[in-house]
C-alpha cells in the first residue's frame, strides 16, 4: 500500500514538473485554463487521483487556481522583488557614483588582502582574467564579463568568502557599461585599454605581496571609472 502512495506521488511529481515547465516556457500563459482532468488523464497515462495530486501541487506552487465551474487557470506569477543593488538608474550619475563608492570602500580592502593571502592558484586567476580584457578587445568581444571576473578573482584572493559573496549579489549591475542604454555598443577601444592597464596595476601589486600599494591601485581604478561613467553619461 505504502509503495503504490509512494508510486502515486512520483508520478504527482513528474506531471506537476511537466506542467509547470510549461507554464514558465509560456506553453500555459496567464489567464490560460488547462486541459480538463479527462485530457490530462489521457495525455499522462495516469488515474484522475494522480491528476488531481498533481494539480493540488500546482496549486500550492501558486501556478494555477481553479474557477468553480469553469475549470483550473494558470495564474499570474509575482513579480519577485529587485536583487539588492539591482535598483540603479544608469543614466543618472549620481546612482552609477553611489555604486561605484560603495565598491570603492569593499573592494581596496579586498585587494589588500589578496596582496597578503593569495595563493599560487588565485594570483594566476588574477593575471589570466586581466589579460581576458585585452584579448576580448582585441578580438572585438564584449569585456564586460572579462571585467567581471577579475574583480571576482581579486575578491576569491583575499580568502574571506564574504567578499565574493557581496560581488555576486551585485553581478554584472557592477559594471555600468554593461547596462548604460547609452554604452550598450562597445565602449571605444582607448575606453577599455585603460581599464586593462588599471587591472594590470592591481594584479601586479597583489603578486608583489605589495597590500598598500594593491589598495591604492584599487581606489585609483575604481575612481578613475568614476570619471569615465560621468564623461560617458554627459555624452
Amino acid at each position: 500500500m505504502a509503495r503504490t502512495g509512494e508510486a502515486r506521488r512520483n508520478l504527482a511529481a513528474d506531471i506537476i514538473q511537466t506542467l509547470g515547465s510549461e507554464i514558465a516556457e509560456g506553453t500555459f500563459r496567464p489567464g490560460d485554463k488547462l486541459p480538463s482532468e479527462a485530457r490530462l488523464t489521457e495525455r499522462f497515462g495516469v488515474s484522475r487521483t494522480v491528476v488531481r495530486e498533481a494539480i493540488a501541487g500546482l496549486r500550492a506552487d501558486g501556478l494555477v487556481a481553479p474557477r468553480q465551474g469553469a475549470g483550473v487557470f494558470v495564474l499570474e506569477r509575482p513579480q519577485e522583488p529587485p536583487r539588492p543593488f539591482h535598483i540603479i538608474d544608469y543614466e543618472k550619475i549620481s546612482s552609477v557614483i553611489e555604486m561605484l563608492e560603495l565598491r570603492v570602500s569593499v573592494e581596496m580592502e579586498a585587494a589588500a588582502l589578496a596582496a597578503q593571502r593569495r595563493s599560487p592558484q588565485q594570483e594566476e586567476a588574477i593575471f589570466d582574467a586581466a589579460a581576458e580584457m585585452r584579448r576580448c578587445a582585441a578580438e572585438d568581444r564584449p569585456t564586460k564579463e572579462a571585467d567581471l571576473t577579475f574583480h571576482l578573482a581579486v575578491a576569491d584572493a583575499t580568502n574571506n568568502p564574504r567578499f565574493r559573496e557581496f560581488l555576486d549579489i551585485m553581478g554584472l549591475s557592477m559594471i555600468p557599461r554593461a547596462a548604460l542604454s547609452l554604452t550598450e555598443r562597445r565602449a571605444a577601444p582607448d575606453f577599455i585599454a585603460k581599464i586593462a592597464a588599471e587591472h594590470e596595476r592591481i594584479a601586479e601589486a597583489i603578486s608583489g605581496g605589495d597590500s598598500a600599494g594593491a589598495r591604492a591601485a584599487m581606489q585609483d581604478h575604481l575612481r578613475n571609472s568614476m570619471a569615465r561613467y560621468r564623461d560617458l553619461i554627459r555624452r
